[in-house]
């Protein structure tokens, strides 16, 4: 950057353009925006990252993101505890609960399988799904992953795991996307998806 800039606004500038879907001009957008608004917003910013990164933690049941250990779903008494829908992002748990169509649990990976990228299976909550699965009372387990080749190749993968077990395993409905996320598509195809899901 030009030495016209000062290094914090630099430095903001850097940081934003850093996170997915930013470029540097929007970057640039973001940190003027933040100089010239009042000092709340900006301290409110901060302070918000600052509890994101120290008030958070992975549940320790089904691992989505949560405050609380174990998770408010997964000790939500009104759940059903013998249906898992496993799914890749903690953003797809978001998803399916706008639908208000799923009552079981969650399983959340924290990825998918894509060899081209570096991912196994073990960088994966793959593991800890089978030993859950292992510890029994567990009917169903829905795959829920997104249905693109890194989705598949994780259901493939999930479903030659969990079929010794003797669970019954479905895979969501097709209607969603091809090549499309969980967390993008609206709640009417999700719950179709949902209640049309069929034996993996």
């Amino acid at each position: 950057m030009s030495k016209a800039v000062p290094e914090p606004v630099t430095k903001l500038i850097e940081a934003f353009a850093r996170l997915p879907g930013v470029g540097p001009k929007t970057a640039s957008r973001l940190t003027y925006f933040l100089l010239r608004s009042p000092d709340d917003l900006s301290l409110g910013l901060s302070e918000a990252l600052r509890d994101l990164k120290s008030l958070t933690r992975l549940c320790s049941v089904c691992y989505n993101i949560t405050t609380d250990d174990p998770c408010p779903i997964c000790s939500d008494g009104q759940r059903d505890q013998r249906l898992i829908a496993v799914v890749e992002e903690p953003l797809d748990v978001l998803a399916l609960e706008r639908t208000s169509a799923y009552n079981g649990v969650y399983h959340v990976l924290h990825g998918a399988v894509n060899p081209v990228g570096g991912v196994g299976p073990d960088d994966l909550k793959i593991r800890e799904l089978v030993a859950r699965v292992d510890q029994g009372g567990v009917q169903e387990v829905i795959i829920a992953t997104n249905p693109s080749y890194e989705g598949e190749a994780t259901a493939m993968y999930i479903r030659n795991e969990l079929t010794p077990k003797g669970v019954k395993l479905t895979r969501l409905a097709r209607g969603l996307p091809v090549g499309g996320d969980i967390e993008y598509a609206d709640s009417v195809t999700l719950m179709r998806a949902l209640m049309g899901r069929s034996e993996l």
